[in-house]
């Protein structure tokens, strides 16, 4: 008899069963052609702002799509359907995640065959989100300068499975002291796919 706690084998098989989830809407997407982008982040690291800014510049010249993961209300989904009418919140209620399941159930009346981009706006949280993969091509982590420049080495698995990391509130990094030059390295540290951009708060890369 295994000495594993109980609780450990139902986590690896909720995860085993998202990564066949995710393993069919990869396909679902390949096939409809249209690319999917998720960004994950802590609370407030400016997810919303950069998504708005991004879709307000790709809009007129490529189909465009967000789904926004929240616990609660749709603010944010109500800010980026100024840049875009296809968007759809996703309320979790005390989920702290997005996971392919969710993704799945959010898409089932949309025709991805109508989209060239599709991003995804995970639930704000550096930890939960790391385990589940949710069918995307790219998962972009963002750091806020306001957060402190250790947070890749306080949530190295985040860092690990994302595909670039973008530093944001660049404007605010003198008065919160934040060290850029650590900052730069300490994702390479952790992963070595990791690739990183800094952003100011409007979104606009500042080196």
């Amino acid at each position: 008899m295994s000495n594993r706690p109980r609780l450990v084998e139902v986590r690896e098989n909720i995860l085993k069963q998202n990564d066949l989830l995710a393993h069919a809407l990869r396909e679902q997407f390949s096939n409809a052609g249209v690319s999917v982008l998720s960004f994950v982040s802590s609370p407030g690291s400016g997810k919303t702002t950069l998504l708005e800014k991004l879709l307000s510049r790709i809009r007129n010249h490529h189909r465009v799509a967000a789904l926004v993961g929240d616990l609660a209300t749709e603010n944010d989904a109500a800010r980026l359907k100024l840049a875009t009418p296809q968007v759809k919140q996703i309320s979790t209620g005390t989920v702290c995640h997005l996971d392919a399941q969710i993704v799945r159930n959010a898409l089932a009346d949309w025709d991805l065959t109508h989209l060239d981009f599709l991003f995804i706006e995970n639930v704000g949280n550096l930890v939960c989100p790391s385990s589940y993969d949710l069918g995307e091509e790219l998962r972009f982590v963002l750091l806020s300068a306001t957060e402190g420049e250790d947070k890749p080495l306080k949530y190295p698995t985040i860092f690990n499975t994302s595909d670039a990391a973008v530093i944001t509130k660049m404007d605010l990094a003198e008065p919160a002291a934040f060290d850029l030059h650590l900052a730069l390295q300490y994702p390479e540290r952790t992963s070595g796919n990791a690739r990183l951009r800094s952003l100011g708060e409007d979104g606009r890369r500042d080196g």
